[in-house]
């Protein structure tokens, strides 16, 4: 039934907003760091926001919630679609406000993530979102992290003042490419999305640069010491502070910072036919192009019967989705590009093995790798030797000889390590290095965690306000999305 929002008490409201933003993964609240104040309510710390707990253990911090679920699109995939029959729901600003506050004051939350359907026009929505945001800084005084969309469509202007609200916005992207949009959501267009997140982007810059920033968003300290990232060739990189481009922002002082957290966007896997190749080469040109804090994936639950989609059966492909969060990983932190990790001729990961294993299987001519003598790059490289355990293998051998032992203490996985390295010239095991021996090896110690993650039993999504009787064990789902930064 198409309920009217005039018949319904805030409760309800609440219970359908609050199920319908579920689908939205892009809110990770890391980035911001404000501190309290007098006379104000709530902070944002950088170190993220995860205070609150629901009683199962999951942190649930950040209320997320749908300003309204009515939309005048008709995206095939999307639960909110206009030609969808279901409850429709708008808050006013208040309303979402007194939520806001209220859940603060119980300690349930530290912050928001407001997104929205498109109610009358994408101005309209940004308005009422804007008033909302500017209500909780202003009237009600809240000093806590908020996370708001920017719509495409909306006025720059709206865009710009609520920016300076915010700590993170964002800008859903949904689909990687022309044709999958013109596909599944034909009102949408690359240049349509794209907008919003280059005004964001310019905004971030011009006033990192007028407070006297570097105009790049601050990243993992190590990756500066690898030769060639992702993040080297950013056209703002040559800019010194208080300096100033065309087309960019000015910030007037430092007190009123915008979208100091950064910008992130979504991409839905699994509704269209894209590679890992094509989406992991639009994630790249993001963080390029766009500097984004973070790219988000999101498995495809098949919500609507439609030709165009995936039959109303399938099961979520939750094991595509976290090797592609592995390998965004591998992309921020471990200096790799998605032409390395994948080609035209394997366009796709194995699955069955994390992308860094893949990686190394098809470039054994690399290895294995001297642990004595490896530089840091390539310590980075090699399958099971993560970030902090590189560092301390550069640091212990200035000293002394390292073992496997020694490599077990620092936290290398040798389990997958023991493939690719040697110490002092010897391998753990005798083992020939073959691709098909190596990738058995590795495909059998991973199918227990794989089937967990991809079961389709393990599938629930979180309630924010209904869970706190449950008697059941967290679920695989919401353990990888924990590990993964979406929860």
């Amino acid at each position: 039934m198409n309920t009217t929002a005039g018949t319904l008490s805030l409760q309800d409201k609440l219970n359908i907003l609050a199920d319908a933003a579920k689908y939205d993964v892009a809110c990770t609240s890391s980035g911001s760091d404000r501190r309290g104040k007098k006379g104000f309510l709530g902070n944002a710390s950088a170190a993220g926001i995860c205070h609150s707990f629901a009683s199962d253990g999951r942190c649930i911090s950040l209320l997320k919630i749908l300003l309204s679920n009515e939309c005048i699109f008709n995206c095939r995939y999307c639960l909110n679609r206009s030609d969808n029959d279901r409850p429709r729901a708008t808050f006013t600003p208040e309303e979402i406000c007194t939520l806001v506050v209220e859940f603060y004051r119980r300690n349930y939350i530290e912050g928001l993530f407001l997104s929205s359907g498109v109610v009358k026009s994408p101005s309209y929505t940004m308005e009422l979102m804007y008033q909302t945001i500017y209500l909780l800084r202003t009237r009600y005084r809240f000093n806590g992290y908020i996370h708001a969309k920017a719509i495409p469509g909306a006025p720059e202007d709206l865009i710009m003042k609520t920016g300076f609200l915010v700590d993170r916005m964002s800008v859903n992207i949904e689909l990687p490419s022309r044709d999958s949009l013109k596909l599944l959501a034909p009102h949408k267009s690359p240049e349509n999305l794209i907008r919003p997140m280059r005004q964001i982007q310019q905004g971030i810059t011009g006033h990192r640069l007028a407070i006297g920033k570097d105009p790049q968003m601050e990243r993992a300290s190590g990756i500066q010491y690898l030769p060639h990232t992702i993040f080297k060739d950013n056209p703002y990189k040559k800019l010194g502070s208080g300096k100033q481009l065309p087309g960019l922002f000015a910030a007037t002082d430092s007190s009123s910072s915008f979208v100091p957290a950064g910008q992130s966007t979504q991409m839905i896997i699994g509704a269209s036919g894209e590679t890992d190749l094509e989406l992991l080469s639009v994630t790249q040109r993001l963080y390029q192009q766009y500097d984004l804090k973070r790219v988000f994936f999101s498995a495809y639950v098949p919500l609507n019967e439609d030709a165009a989609l995936p039959d109303i059966h399938t099961a979520p492909p939750l094991l595509r989705e976290h090797r592609l969060y592995q390998a965004d990983w591998l992309l921020r932190y471990y200096g790799f590009h998605s032409g390395e990790l994948l080609s035209k001729e394997r366009p796709n990961f194995n699955i069955m093995i994390d992308p860094k294993c893949d990686w190394a299987l098809r470039h054994l001519e690399q290895f294995p790798v001297e642990i004595q003598y490896a530089s840091y790059a390539q310590l980075l490289r090699v399958p099971g030797i993560g970030v902090k355990s590189a560092r301390r293998i550069v640091q212990a051998r200035r000293h002394s000889s390292l073992t496997f032992e020694h490599l077990k203490k620092m936290r290398v996985v040798l389990k997958r390590a023991q493939y690719f390295i040697t110490c002092g010239g010897k391998m753990l095991h005798r083992i020939p290095i073959e691709e098909d021996f190596i990738t058995r090896r590795l495909t059998c110690d991973n199918s227990g965690k794989n089937w967990e993650i991809s079961h389709p039993e393990t599938y629930r999504q979180l309630s924010l306000f209904d869970d706190f009787h449950i008697d059941g064990d967290v679920t695989v789902e919401d353990s990888v999305k924990t590990f993964s930064g979406q929860m």
